[in-house]
């Protein structure tokens, strides 16, 4: 089990935010950024996709008996910091101090329910919650132990601080690949660890710096999606659909790491794949397969066209707010920076909570106005004041493209 004294070297991210929206990342600073919502369709037989049908009694007869009390130690977590990268930029930008708002980075998590933490964005709170009580539920109920430490580790991940989580997903791995003996371990891992678990564990070396490494493990999530839903039986359709999604998230997590190492052809490739399979899904939406093919022209530099796919999607969908950014790209691309700020900020205006936490919004709303006029520096001031009553934890603050030093 690694130490916290000595948490491994973790990659530093880039300054601006990742435009597929996967978790860190992105390109040339100077680029402006495009949110790709490319989204999988789910099938009506497959509401709760990421969660495994129940397991029948003749499974929970030959379950193995497994006792790991070393997953709910208190020593396998480090205490969060209470910093809050927005808090320093009010405190340099925003005068007199009663003009800016207050923040909680005390991540108390009792005065509030669970949904109220998710739909506030309080990772903090989360994160602490989820550690409070793992260590306080019985280690024989591993569904519970498991999931609670995928939200813990989640939690972490949002809030940016990789190298804590990093630390104390080795600590759960290091206890679930000790389990003795080898057939109760493959048991675990089959039935009972949550995939989203295996995909956070494979992220430890992008984290890292491994990124041939990050790949690696990618293809091997994906050909265990593939294999697992080849052998689902024929009338478990809830089964084969759940592990032909979890490999359509694993291609175009692979998509946007091929495309940041700027391997563009093999992510073109992920991408046409899983695109025509949409465009052939009975079950995919008109919204879902407008999107594909907006961004295929923005691909192909047809800007005109893309224009006039997002347009009607948010005729369609006014609170479609992906829509929204990418049609901001591709009027900018146009030369048309007014028109690509009044979109923006019309979307501001009408959902503050839903656009302030996404960072390529925020990224493209900034450059808009760096570009505009002579004006974007008050139009960013105002921009964080917006930001920080709404966003909650975790924002990457360089999107906003204003020192903190």
């Amino acid at each position: 089990m690694e130490s916290a004294d000595n948490p491994p070297d973790v990659y530093v991210e880039p300054e601006v935010p990742d435009p597929f929206l996967v978790d860190s990342d992105g390109s040339d600073d100077e680029e402006i950024e495009t949110a790709l919502p490319v989204s999988t369709p789910t099938a009506a037989s497959n509401v709760n996709k990421d969660v495994p049908p129940p397991p029948s009694e003749s499974e929970e007869e030959d379950a193995p008996e497994i006792y790991l009390p070393g997953l709910v130690l208190p020593t396998n977590f480090l205490p969060i910091p209470n910093t809050d990268p927005l808090t320093t930029l009010l405190n340099k930008y925003i005068h007199p101090p009663e003009r800016r708002p207050s923040r909680d980075v005390s991540g108390e998590w009792q005065k509030s329910n669970f949904h109220t933490l998710v739909m506030t964005n309080s990772w903090r709170a989360l994160a602490r919650m989820a550690r409070d009580r793992i260590v306080t539920t019985d280690p024989e109920d591993l569904a519970l132990v498991l999931g609670l430490w995928y939200l813990r580790l989640a939690c972490l991940s949002r809030l940016r601080l990789f190298n804590q989580t990093s630390v104390e997903c080795t600590n759960l791995f290091s206890i679930l690949t000790s389990i003795e003996p080898p057939a109760n371990k493959a048991w675990l891992f089959d039935k009972i660890l949550p995939f989203e678990l295996e995909v956070m564990y494979a992220r430890l070396r992008y984290w890292a710096g491994d990124l041939m490494g990050y790949l690696d493990s990618l293809n091997g999530l994906l050909l265990k999606c593939k294999m697992k839903a080849r052998k689902a039986p024929k009338k478990d359709l809830t089964t084969a659909s759940m592990w032909r999604e979890r490999g359509a998230r694993i291609s175009l997590i692979l998509a946007s790491q091929m495309m940041e190492m700027k391997d563009f052809g093999a992510s073109t490739k992920l991408l046409d794949a899983h695109f025509a399979l949409v465009d052939n899904d009975p079950d995919a939406t008109e919204g879902m397969k407008d999107m594909n093919h907006a961004l295929l022209h923005c691909a192909n530099g047809e800007w005109d066209s893309a224009s006039l796919v997002l347009t009607r999607m948010i005729e369609r969908e006014p609170d479609n707010y992906v829509a929204v950014n990418n049609l901001s790209v591709t009027l900018l691309s146009q030369g048309k920076l007014k028109e690509g700020i009044e979109t923006l900020e019309k979307a501001l205006k009408a959902s503050p909570a839903s656009v302030v936490v996404a960072e390529p919004f925020l990224f493209n709303l900034s450059t808009l106005y760096e570009l505009r006029s002579a004006t974007a520096s008050q139009k960013k001031l105002e921009l964080l004041l917006e930001v920080a009553k709404w966003s909650g934890d975790g924002l990457k603050t360089t999107c906003l493209k204003m020192p903190s030093n």
